[in-house]
C-alpha cells in the first residue's frame, strides 16, 4: 500500500506535463548541476532571483567579446551593431507585454526603479495635499516605500487595500478607498510572499471607472503569467529581468504614451536631451527622455534571450509544470503537526510560504542549507503584511520554477520535516 507521499508523487507525476523533458531543460541552466554542502543543489528561491540559461549567459559573453561600444549617436560599426542589439531587445520586450509601441517602453534598472521613476516623476506631478494614493497592503517595500515617502512629501493620504486570511485582497473595498481625491493605484499582480495573483484587470476596471490611473507591479507575475498591457489596460506596468531568467540590474517600465510626455524627466544628464544651450536645456522623445546617461546595454541586450527563453517554453507549459510542484508540495506538507501554511488563494503562482511552530524561520533555513536546499526566510520584503496582518516574525518560503524537479520538492519536503524534529 502507497504512503501518503508516495501518492503525491504518483498523482504530481500524472498531471505533469508530458510534452517536455525538465531534465533536458535543467541542461540549459549550468549553476544547477552543482552541490551545496555536499549536496546536490536544490534552488527553490526564484521568487528572489532566477538562475540564466545559457543563452542569456552567451549574450552577455558576446556583447562584451564582438560589439562592446556605447550605444546611439555612433557612427562606427561597433556602435551601430550595440545600438541595433539595444533596440531589438527593446522590441522584444515590447512584444513580451503586448505595448504598442517601443517608446513606451523604458529601461530601467528594475522594478524598484520603475516604481521610484513613476512616484518621483508622475507622482509628484499629480499628487497634492489633501489627495490620496492606494496601495494595497501585500505590496513588497519597493511599491510601498516611494509611495509613503511621496505622501509624507505633498501632505497627502496613503490608503490600503486590506487582505483576508487566506491571502486575498478585499476587492469590494475599493469602492469606499477611492474617492475623488485618488490621484493613482499601485497594486502587485502577485505576491512575492504568498503567491497570490490579484485579479489586476477587475481592480484597474474599477479605478478606470472612477477616473483613477493605475499601476502594476509585475516582478513576481512575468516568469509566470503572460504580461498582456492592452488587454489589462493598466496605465504603467514595472518588471525586472533577474526574476525572467535574464540579467540582474535591467528591468523596463511600461508607461501609456499620454502619460508618460507629460511627465517630466526623472533624471538628468546626458541621452535625456535633444539640445542643450547655456539657457536650458530640451528634452528628448520618448523613451530616452527617461534614460539619462550610459544605459546598461549588455543586460538590457541579455534581455532578449531571457523572453525568448520563456517565450519558448510557453506559458501553458510553465504555469502547467509549476502548478504541479506546488501541488505537491502543498500536499506533502500541509497536514504535517507544527507546519502552517501562509498564503493559502486558490489563485496562485508557485509560492510556498510557511511556518513551522516554536521555530525561527532562519534556523530552519539555515539547517535546510545544509541539506543543499536555497529557501529564503524572513519578511520578504513584505514585514508590514507579515508582522501587522498576520502577527509573523517572518516565514519560510520555497518558490518553484519550470526547472524544479518533483524529486526536487519531494526530497524538500522530507528535509523539511527533518528540521522541524531537529528544532522541535
Amino acid at each position: 500500500m502507497m504512503n501518503k507521499d508516495d501518492k503525491a508523487v504518483e498523482f504530481i507525476r500524472d498531471s505533469t506535463v508530458k510534452s517536455f523533458n525538465v531534465h533536458e531543460l535543467r541542461d540549459l541552466f549550468p549553476i544547477l548541476g552543482q552541490h551545496v554542502n555536499d549536496k546536490p543543489l536544490v534552488y527553490l528561491d526564484n521568487a528572489a532571483t532566477t538562475q540564466k540559461p545559457f543563452s542569456v549567459i552567451r549574450s552577455l559573453e558576446s556583447f562584451y567579446e564582438r560589439f562592446n561600444s556605447n550605444v546611439h549617436r555612433a557612427l562606427y560599426t561597433l556602435g551601430e551593431e550595440a545600438t541595433q542589439a539595444f533596440e531589438d531587445s527593446r522590441e522584444k520586450a515590447r512584444q513580451f507585454i503586448n505595448a504598442s509601441s517601443r517608446s513606451e517602453v523604458i529601461f530601467t534598472r528594475g522594478t524598484t526603479e520603475s516604481v521610484n521613476l513613476v512616484a518621483s516623476s508622475f507622482g509628484e506631478t499629480v499628487v497634492n495635499a489633501g489627495d490620496n494614493v492606494i496601495v494595497s497592503q501585500m505590496e513588497h517595500h519597493s511599491n510601498l516605500v516611494p509611495w509613503q515617502i511621496l505622501c509624507e512629501k505633498r501632505n497627502a493620504e496613503l490608503r490600503f487595500i486590506p487582505v483576508d486570511s487566506n491571502g486575498n485582497l478585499k476587492i469590494d473595498s475599493l469602492d469606499d478607498l477611492i474617492s475623488e481625491r485618488t490621484r493613482l493605484l499601485s497594486v502587485t499582480y502577485v505576491s512575492n510572499s504568498l503567491g497570490t495573483i490579484n485579479p489586476v484587470k477587475k481592480i484597474i476596471e474599477k479605478a478606470h471607472s472612477r477616473g483613477v490611473p493605475v499601476m502594476i507591479d509585475a516582478a513576481q507575475a512575468a516568469p509566470h503569467l503572460k504580461i498582456d498591457v492592452a488587454d489589462t489596460d493598466c496605465d504603467f506596468l514595472a518588471l525586472s529581468g533577474h526574476k525572467v531568467y535574464g540579467p540582474t540590474g535591467i528591468g523596463i517600465l511600461y508607461g501609456k504614451e499620454n502619460l508618460l510626455e507629460m511627465m517630466p524627466p526623472y533624471q538628468s544628464g546626458g541621452e535625456m536631451i535633444k539640445e542643450v544651450k547655456f539657457s536650458g536645456a530640451l528634452y528628448n522623445e520618448l523613451p530616452y527622455k527617461f534614460e539619462a546617461g550610459t544605459p546598461n546595454i549588455a543586460d538590457a541586450v541579455a534581455l532578449k534571450p531571457a523572453f525568448e527563453f520563456v517565450e519558448n517554453t510557453g506559458f501553458d507549459m510553465i504555469s502547467e509544470h509549476e502548478n504541479s510542484l506546488l501541488l505537491l508540495a502543498t500536499e506533502l506538507l500541509k497536514d504535517v503537526e507544527g507546519i502552517r501554511i501562509i498564503g493559502t488563494s486558490k489563485e496562485k503562482v508557485s509560492v510556498l510560504s510557511f511556518v513551522i511552530s516554536g521555530t525561527h524561520p532562519y534556523d530552519a533555513g539555515a539547517l535546510l542549507d545544509q541539506m543543499g536546499i536555497a529557501v529564503r526566510t524572513g519578511f520578504h520584503c513584505t514585514q508590514p503584511l507579515l508582522q501587522e496582518v498576520y502577527g509573523l516574525n517572518g516565514t519560510i518560503r520555497a518558490s518553484f520554477a519550470i526547472y524544479n524537479t518533483a524529486d526536487e520538492v519531494t526530497y524538500f519536503a522530507d528535509c523539511v520535516r527533518r528540521a522541524r524534529n531537529m528544532l522541535a
